[in-house]
């Protein structure tokens, strides 16, 4: 079982990026994928997470209105669509799937590598 999460970068405080987490190695149609991100000297927080089943959503409170995640079965991903980024936002974001919607990161049965989010002001 692998995610793989793709399309961090560097962009300036009010821009936007594209986050990819590509899935593979079982089916995860009965599962729920999730964004978690990580800043330095913090602990891993919950960003949102859709039911691979339905597409139902959840955001956390910092990224409604701005973050929309989203999955496309034919290609077997998951994106969180940022915009309008604040430095705030930097951080090591992960992807992760569980069977069931929970914001705890120790709910989640598989993770990705991480991919790096920096938001310069």
């Amino acid at each position: 079982v692998q995610l793989q999460a793709s399309g961090g970068g560097l962009v300036q405080a009010g821009g936007s990026l594209r986050l990819s987490c590509a899935a593979s190695g079982r089916t995860f149609s009965s599962y729920v994928m999730a964004w978690f991100r990580q800043a330095p000297g913090k602990e891993r927080e919950f960003v949102a997470a859709i039911r691979w089943s339905g597409g139902r959503t959840w955001y956390a409170d910092s990224a409604k209105g701005r973050f929309t995640i989203s999955r496309d079965n034919a290609e077997n991903t998951v994106s969180l669509q940022m915009n309008s980024l604040k430095p705030e936002d930097t951080a090591i974001y992960y992807c992760a799937a569980a069977l069931a919607y929970t914001v705890v990161p120790g709910g989640y049965n598989y993770w990705g590598q991480g991919t790096q989010v920096t938001v310069s002001s």
